[in-house]
C-alpha cells in the first residue's frame, strides 16, 4: 500500500517553501492547472508516503486545528533543533502536553502544525528508540 496525504491551500508557494526548504522534504513532481488545480508532491524519506499540497481557486482552504497535526520523527534533540532553525519556525505549545515533551511543534504558512519529535519508531517492535 502506498499513501498520499493531500491538502489544499492558498500559500501553494511559501507552504512548499516551508516543508522542501525549511523542514528538508524533496520535491518529487509538481503539476499547473490539472483540471483547475495547481500542486507539488513531497516526499516522506523513508516511508513510500508522500505529502500533495494543492492550490485552486474553486475550494475554500481547510481552517487549521490544535488537534490536527502531522508528526514528523527526526530521531534526535540535535535534529530537531537542526530542522526547527532551518525552518526559521517559531515553537508553539501544544494543546496535547505530551508533545511537548518528546519535540517542538511549529506551525506552517497556513497555521497547520507540525511536530518534530526526538525520538524515532521502529515499526517492527512497535517500541520507540530514545536517543
Amino acid at each position: 500500500m502506498q499513501v498520499r496525504f493531500a491538502r489544499q491551500t492558498a500559500r501553494l508557494d511559501a507552504v512548499v517553501s516551508f516543508y522542501r526548504d525549511g523542514l528538508g522534504l524533496p520535491e518529487l513532481t509538481r503539476f499547473a492547472d490539472h483540471d483547475g488545480y495547481s500542486g507539488v508532491m513531497l516526499g516522506l524519506p523513508g516511508t513510500l508516503a508522500h505529502l500533495e499540497f494543492t492550490a485552486t481557486d474553486e475550494i475554500v482552504p481547510p481552517e487549521p486545528h490544535v488537534e490536527s497535526l502531522l508528526v514528523l520523527y527526526l530521531g534526535s534533540r540535535t535534529e530537531v533543533d537542526r530542522v526547527v532553525a532551518q525552518a526559521g519556525a517559531t515553537p508553539v505549545r501544544s494543546a496535547n502536553p505530551y508533545w511537548d515533551r518528546v519535540g517542538v511543534t511549529i506551525a506552517d504558512p497556513d497555521g497547520h502544525r507540525v511536530v518534530l519529535v526526538a525520538e524515532s519508531w521502529d515499526y517492527g517492535t512497535a517500541d520507540w528508540v530514545h536517543d
